[in-house]
Parts: structure tokens; C-alpha cells; sequence
């Protein structure tokens, strides 16, 4: 893909995927752990659209990936011709049917034009699926790049930590390059969670898992509670020494219904917003597996 002419900052993007930032901190309930707002990254570029060319292909698009969510939870899709083209995809969480993935894609469709207006590229993360889009020739970002990241503020506390959590990592690099995109389990008191981009073959797969579990330890230390999400990938884990704590909401199931046999994660939010240094807002996710598949358990 060729380069955009004018000049147009990576740093200042990446920067734009950090700051630019929206979170929602009230209680979490079942019927709304896959449209949560999580980030918003939006370019500071605008279209020149006198003629409203790229917004009418802005729709054409999102009206496409809003159609093919209702049939699988990856795709991607141009919408235009020559320089006035738009690239766009979605990709929803490997746990969810495609009729939830359908009403998480259609929500950001709904968002996008109120979160970025004209921008000429976006990332919208939702808590179950997210939606990007750039024109033809955007300047590309890393694989591996660090888009958002989530930090708990509680620290483990004592002995062992560390050497779960990273034995847990060990778990979810291997589940998720075996699996292919998607996989979600545990080490013992340790729940993870990985997942990459459609179209990443399994060995980049791997290696971007590797670059954000990396990250998770540089970055957030014994925090017990995590986030990492990289260009192409994304990884969580929540530390519960004590037992996954109940909640009153109904664990999400495919179909809406129980499932035997298979393995959903659901996220709740819990406690409060932390602002830590660089403007950066960090929220505690908690991830908890409630059936039996999906991902293998190691005791």
C-alpha cells in the first residue's frame, strides 16, 4: 500500500490511540459486556469531501461490515475506487456468535461519525469486537505497535505471582498460535485471554502475542489485572488468589442460551477509573471463564 503524500505523524497517531480516549465506568451488566466502550483512536487528518465522495464510501463501507458481521467475525472490505477508496475491517471476540458480533459491529457503526467525524483513519475497541478503517495510501503502523493498554491498579501481594502469571503466559502464546487466532483459559489462579487479527498467519500471530505479553510485564508489573492491545493483537489477564468472585449478571452464552461444553469469557467491569502519568486512564477488566471449553485449564 502506498504511502500517503502528506506528511502525517506515526508518532502522533499512536499518540492519538492513547489520549484519545473514552471510557464508560458504570456498572457492567450482561447485556452490555460486548458493547462497552473501551478506546477510540481517531486521525487528526481530515477528508476534503466538498464533493462527499469519501463520506458516501465511508457509509458504502460500514454498511458492508455491518452486513458480513452477521454471517462471520472477521472480514475486511474496500469500499471506492483509485484515491478516493476506503479500507475497513472488524474483528469480534473469538467467544461470541455471530449475532452478538452482529449487534457489537452495528453499535460501532452507529458511534463513528459522533466519535471521529471526518477522520481519515479510526480504531473503535468495544469490549467485544472492534471496527478500523483508513483511506488508500494511510501510513501504516507496526504489527506490534501499542495502541492502548489497561493496567489494574491492585498489585499481587506475596510470593508466586509472578511465576503464575508467566507460566500463564506461556499457556496463552502456545494456545493462541495453536488455536490460530483465539484462545482463552488458565493457570491455576491466572485466567488469559489472547486473540489476533483475522488475517495474521500463525507464526506472526505467536510473535505478536510474544511482543504484548512483553509489554504486560515491562509495562504493568504485578498489576493483577491487565490489558495489552497491540496494531494486530490483544491479550488480558485477571489474578484471582481468592477465588473468581460472583457477580449477579448471567454469564453470556452463544445463542443466548447455557452451552455445555463451551467456554465463554465475559467481561465486567469492577472498581474505578486509575489516571496514571501521561494522561493515560487505566480501567480494571476482569476475565472469567465459566464453562469448560474454549481453552484448556491447567491446575
Amino acid at each position: 500500500m502506498a504511502l500517503l503524500t502528506k506528511p502525517f505523524s506515526l508518532l502522533s497517531l499512536s499518540l492519538l490511540f492513547l489520549l484519545s480516549l473514552m471510557v464508560f465506568c458504570h456498572p457492567t451488566t450482561a447485556a452490555d459486556t460486548t458493547t462497552t466502550l473501551i478506546f477510540k483512536g481517531c486521525a487528526s487528518q481530515k477528508f476534503q469531501d466538498s464533493s462527499q465522495v469519501y463520506s458516501q464510501n465511508l457509509k458504502t463501507l460500514l454498511s458492508s461490515l455491518v452486513s458480513q458481521s452477521s454471517q462471520q467475525t472477521f472480514a475486511t472490505t474496500t469500499s471506492g475506487d483509485g484515491q478516493n477508496a476506503i479500507m475497513g475491517l472488524y474483528q469480534c471476540r473469538g467467544d461470541l456468535a455471530v449475532t452478538e458480533c452482529n449487534t457489537c459491529v452495528s453499535k460501532i457503526s452507529d458511534m463513528v461519525d459522533k466519535l471521529c467525524g471526518k477522520s481519515v483513519a479510526a480504531r473503535i475497541q468495544l469490549s467485544g469486537c472492534y471496527l478500523r478503517y483508513e483511506i488508500i495510501g494511510f501510513k501504516q503502523v507496526s504489527e506490534t505497535e501499542l495502541i492502548y493498554k489497561v493496567c489494574g491498579s491492585t498489585q499481587a501481594s506475596g510470593n508466586g505471582f509472578e511465576n503464575k502469571r508467566d507460566m500463564a503466559f506461556s499457556v496463552l502464546t502456545n494456545g493462541v498460535k495453536n488455536s490460530g487466532s483465539f484462545y482463552t483459559g488458565k493457570y491455576e489462579e491466572v485466567y488469559v485471554l489472547g486473540q489476533c487479527e483475522g488475517d495474521l498467519a500463525s507464526n506472526d500471530c505467536g510473535d505478536c502475542v510474544k511482543s504484548a505479553v512483553e509489554r504486560a510485564k515491562d509495562d504493568c508489573g504485578k498489576s493483577i489485572a491487565v490489558q495489552i492491545y497491540l496494531h494486530k493483537c490483544y491479550i488480558s489477564y485477571s489474578y484471582y488468589p481468592n477465588g473468581v468472585p460472583s457477580t449477579s449478571s448471567s454469564p453470556l452464552t452463544a445463542g443466548g442460551g447455557t452451552r455445555q461444553n463451551t467456554q465463554k469469557t465475559v467481561a465486567i467491569a469492577v472498581g474505578g477509573i486509575a489516571v496514571l502519568g501521561f494522561g493515560v486512564v487505566l480501567l480494571m477488566f476482569v476475565w472469567s471463564a465459566v464453562k469448560k471449553r474454549g481453552g484448556k485449564q491447567y491446575e
